[in-house]
Order: C-alpha cells, then sequence, then structure tokens
C-alpha cells in the first residue's frame, strides 16, 4: 500500500484484522516521508509486517520511475529505524529452503541446518554431516522475494506501459467499475510478467498492450488459491491468498484506492492442493 495513503489503506484493509496500533501508524507515516526522501525513491510502499517470536519485521519498499524495476527492500523492527536489505538472490533462496517455521524476529540470528556432504581424501569418497549456519536476515530477504512473485497484486490500468519500455503510474486510472472488480481476470501479478511470454500471438490479439503486459491472477496454479469476496456493501473488493496466508488486496471499484498488504508468519501453506 502506498505510504502516502497509508491510513485510508490501513483502514480499508482493516476487515482482514491487519490493523496496526496509533502509535505505529503515526511512527510509520513519519519514517516513511523521510524514507521516500532520503533514499529518493519515486514511492514508497508499506508492504506488511512478518511476526516473529521476538520481534515483528516491518516491510517498506522504494520504488523508481520505473514500476517494474528491481525495488528496494528495508526493514525495521520498531517502524522508526529502517536498513536496506540485500537484493534476492537463487543462491539465497536455496540455502533458506531448508529453514522452517516460526522467524525469530532477530535479524542477527543464525539457524543451525545439518547436510551431508561430499568429502575426498585421496582416492576416497565419503560423506560427512556438516553444520551449516543460515542467518535470518537471509531468510527474510528470500520470503519477501517469493511473496512479491507469488501473490503481489496490482488492478488493471493502475499501470501503463510507454511505447519506450518504462512502466508507469497511470495517473487517469479512476478505478475498476463494479463489475469488472468481481473477476479476477481484472487483476495482475505486480512484477515482470512469466506466463505472458509463453502466450501465442493468436491469444495476444485481444490484449491492450499499454495495459495488459502482466501476468493475471485467474491462471494462477493452483486454481483457486485467491478468495474473492465484496465488502461494505459491495464498496470493497478483497483478495485474500490462501496460498501465502496473510496476504490481503483491496480495491474501492470506480476511486484510485487500491493496494496489498501483508501480515502473517512468513509460512507458505504447502498442503493448500490438498485442501482445494
Amino acid at each position: 500500500m502506498d505510504s502516502e495513503s497509508l491510513l485510508l489503506s490501513l483502514e480499508l484493509a482493516s476487515g482482514s484484522g491487519q490493523g496496526l496500533s496509533p502509535d505505529r501508524r503515526a511512527s510509520l507515516l513519519t519514517s516513511l516521508t523521510l524514507v521516500k526522501r532520503d533514499y529518493r525513491y519515486s514511492r514508497v510502499l508499506f508492504w506488511g509486517r512478518i511476526l516473529g517470536l521476538v520481534a515483528d519485521y516491518y516491510i517498506a519498499q522504494g520504488l523508481s520511475e520505473d514500476q517494474l524495476a528491481p525495488r528496494k527492500t528495508l526493514y525495521s523492527l520498531n517502524c522508526m529505524e529502517w536498513s536496506l536489505l540485500p537484493p534476492a538472490t537463487e543462491e539465497m533462496a536455496v540455502e533458506t529452503s531448508v529453514v522452517k517455521g516460526r522467524f525469530m524476529g532477530d535479524p542477527s540470528h543464525e539457524y543451525e541446518h545439518t547436510e551431508l556432504q561430499k568429502m575426498k581424501e585421496g582416492e576416497k569418497v565419503f560423506e560427512e554431516e556438516v553444520v551449516v549456519q543460515i542467518k535470518e536476515e537471509n531468510r527474510l530477504v528470500s520470503v519477501i522475494n517469493q511473496i512479491d512473485k507469488a501473490v503481489a497484486v496490482i488492478p488493471r490500468g493502475a499501470l501503463f506501459k510507454t511505447p519506450f519500455g518504462p512502466i508507469h503510474v497511470n495517473r487517469t486510472f479512476e478505478g475498476l467499475s463494479l463489475s469488472e472488480a468481481k473477476k479476477l481476470s481484472s487483476y495482475f501479478h505486480f512484477r515482470e510478467p512469466v506466463e505472458l511470454k509463453n502466450k501465442t500471438l493468436l491469444e495476444k490479439a485481444d490484449l491492450d498492450p499499454s495495459l495488459d503486459f502482466m501476468d493475471s491472477l485467474e491462471h494462477d496454479i493452483p486454481k483457486g488459491s485467491w478468495s474473492i469476496q465484496m465488502e461494505r456493501g459491495n464498496a470493497l473488493v478483497v483478495l485474500r491468498s490462501l496460498l501465502w496466508p496473510g496476504l490481503t488486496f483491496f480495491h474501492a471499484p470506480r476511486t484510485k484506492n487500491y493496494g496489498y498488504i501483508y501480515m502473517g508468519t512468513g509460512e507458505k501453506n504447502i498442503d493448500l492442493p490438498f485442501m482445494l
């Protein structure tokens, strides 16, 4: 959710229990304005909160003029002091994939994982148990990246693609109509397209290249991984991810108000395909 409309966005998302205390809200309003100024971001999004056993991580993301350019991610433990996280890498994802359970809430915490590694001694090859240390900060980076790729959402028309390539905020976007807002096909993944590149020219014939340049949620696997509901007498549409419980997207039809927030433990629902 955009930091400039933080209070309204938090109010619209509150139906899912995604609330923050008044002092946290006040701290975020002040500190995210300073983050935007100091880092010279075009926009700053309040991404959400990952619940830890000792403390919670509050996450924000900075965007450049090109809205689909790699985002900078920051975290805070008190909503006032923000630290920049390193970019996510494939090695980081592989390294942290073995860690299960809740976050501690301490970025310097190290998980211990025992794995078998092949060792060589002369001509002899044998396996030996080695204890590997995995930093919680790396796990935090990896989980945020996974959630971004899987369930970060934006309504159709909120961004537009210029003929020269960069993606900009659509200043003329006035919201989806009520009928469109009820369709899963009206919402896109807020990231570089993956499935769209595999479509044939015939499948792309009816698409508007300036608006339909991201992957639609309607083709997500497993099918049924999104819950879409109308609330407040059809004045608000809410999408909830069943794959990453805690991710809520909201949009007030016929208005510019939309956004998403994640408030959860940072754990994926790997049992979802068996639950549907």
